[in-house]
């Protein structure tokens, strides 16, 4: 199943010390989770992300997971309201305001990216 491909990232990933203390520069911020379970970037990076929050124990202003279809939408409208075009996007906010947002593949480490510039 999806999941299990899921599960197997989440297993194989080991973050670095490094990335681990990159996560706190999300302290007090929102997090949007936009994947697919049939998308294979998803089942690649949503894992790490899970980890990379476990690990670091950051503490999140909120995190909402909104899984979208293939027609890269959700019931609630949250993906039209991000523009998403590709799975994952992962968005970084503060008081409503995008400050950060990685789409599909980080280009450094997914740390590294969702905290670039903050």
């Amino acid at each position: 199943s999806d999941y299990d491909k899921f599960n197997e990232q989440y297993k194989a990933f080991a973050p670095t010390d490094q990335d681990i203390a990159l996560m706190q520069k999300l302290a007090g911020k929102e997090l949007i989770v936009l994947f697919g379970t049939w998308c294979h970037d998803s089942q690649r990076e949503v894992p790490k992300l899970i980890k990379l929050l476990e690990e670091s124990k950051v503490e999140l202003a909120s995190i909402d997971y909104v899984a979208v279809g293939y027609n890269k939408r959700d019931d609630a409208g949250i993906a039209q309201v991000h523009d998403l075009q590709y799975t994952p996007t992962f968005v970084v906010k503060q008081n409503g305001k995008e400050l950060v947002r990685v789409i599909e593949k980080p280009t450094g480490t997914l740390a590294q990216d969702l905290t670039q510039g903050l």
